[in-house]
């Protein structure tokens, strides 16, 4: 059993090495490594390369967190699924493919999460709608989201130790990935949804 949860955890990080954003970038001959926050995920992309490229990194970021999961299931069970998707979080993260150097693992993340227990994942759905509506933070969002991921876990599904251990490694993952956007809103200057760049 241990040898094949190890497995599936790799078969997720190479799966979730492959990183959206830097993929489509290539066909825009961009890294969007090199501009805006420098960060390689979805909002980001958008902001530098606009809606249809975000669009295409979000399938994508879902994309191979739910095959990470949908193998893992079918090689180990629910144990699995969530050790499947943590890999495919930390490869995006930590790309194998792209030096090491990926984005915050927000998307991918949250399709794991669905893959976990789409109840739950509804739920923090809704919060980060409402939180992003009322402070325009799509980190902030993020962060409180898979802080509360664990928390709404044990607290109302009665989830199983295994579930919010695992639950709780993607939220310290998340969190850990936006140390310099809680910086950045704790000094009052992390970029805005919607917010014009000044010239």
């Amino acid at each position: 059993m241990e040898i094949k949860v190890v497995l599936v955890m790799i078969i997720g990080y190479l799966l979730g090495s492959a990183n959206s954003s830097l993929i489509v970038g290539k066909f825009y001959r961009v890294d969007v490594r090199k501009h805006g926050s420098g960060n390689a995920g979805m909002t980001n992309t958008l902001r530098t390369l606009g809606k249809a490229a975000a669009v295409l990194v979000i399938i994508g970021d879902i994309l191979k967190g739910v095959l990470s999961c949908i193998l893992g299931g079918y090689l180990v069970g629910e144990i699995g699924v969530m050790s499947a998707g943590v890999g495919a979080i930390i490869g995006h993260n930590w790309p194998l493919y792209f030096g090491f150097k990926g984005g915050k693992g927000i998307l991918t993340t949250f399709s794991v999460v669905i893959m976990m227990d789409y109840r739950i994942a509804l739920i923090l759905l809704a919060i980060f709608i409402v939180i992003v509506a009322i402070t325009r933070y799509i980190s902030l969002g993020s962060i409180l989201c898979s802080a509360l991921f664990p928390i709404i876990g044990l607290a109302f599904f009665n989830k199983s130790m295994e579930f919010v251990v695992f639950s709780a490694i993607l939220a310290i993952l998340a969190i850990v990935r936006h140390h310099t956007n809680i910086k950045r809103i704790l000094k009052g200057t992390e970029s805005k949804l919607g917010a014009k760049k000044s010239v």
